[in-house]
């Protein structure tokens, strides 16, 4: 391979917005990468927006929202950081509560099927291996039961809304 036409073609491949580029010629295999440098330029200016599932059913109606809920529904759906105050948290340790969080991603279910009663309810009394609810992912559905006798104090997720890893559903009072 002629080492002045090797030269051009890197230059005129430099000049280019191509990233690689592959010569074959007399034998020889030529093989270049170009290492894009991040620049802001190359960011996306508006956020990517990736579609969400749907529930393959349409969820029940949302129960009405008792007014001890309402601060923390002002805040967002976003129950991971429930308790929120420093005060609900010193209560969550003297009643000796145990989370319960979601081991995947997904879309939680409260009840088996659209028309069907929920799992549990607060004031429910649970007890290891009883079933609290089914988080769906990937159209499997996975149901998540509990670890620990006790009562259902708090649901901190809505029927049919998405949830994040290790993300708060449950607060039981341990027996």
């Amino acid at each position: 391979m002629d080492l002045n036409y090797l030269r051009k073609l890197l230059r005129i491949f430099d000049e280019s917005s191509a990233t690689e580029l592959i010569i074959e010629e007399e034998g020889v295999k030529l093989h270049i990468v170009k290492q894009r440098q991040n620049t802001h330029a190359e960011l996306p200016t508006s956020p990517v927006v990736m579609p969400v599932p749907l529930p393959s059913y349409a969820p029940p109606a949302v129960a009405p929202i008792a007014p001890s809920e309402a601060p923390s529904l002002a805040r967002g759906i976003q129950a991971e950081s429930l308790p929120v105050t420093a005060e609900e948290k010193a209560k969550a340790t003297e009643k000796k509560l145990h989370e319960i969080r979601s081991p995947i991603v997904g879309t939680f279910y409260r009840a088996p099927a659209p028309d069907a009663e929920p799992f549990v309810q607060v004031g429910s009394h649970v007890t290891p291996g009883t079933t609290l609810c089914i988080i769906e992912a990937m159209k499997l559905m996975n149901e998540i039961q509990s670890d620990v006798a006790g009562t259902i104090v708090k649901i901190a997720v809505e029927n049919g809304q998405p949830v994040e890893y290790n993300q708060l559903l449950f607060l039981i009072e341990l027996d």
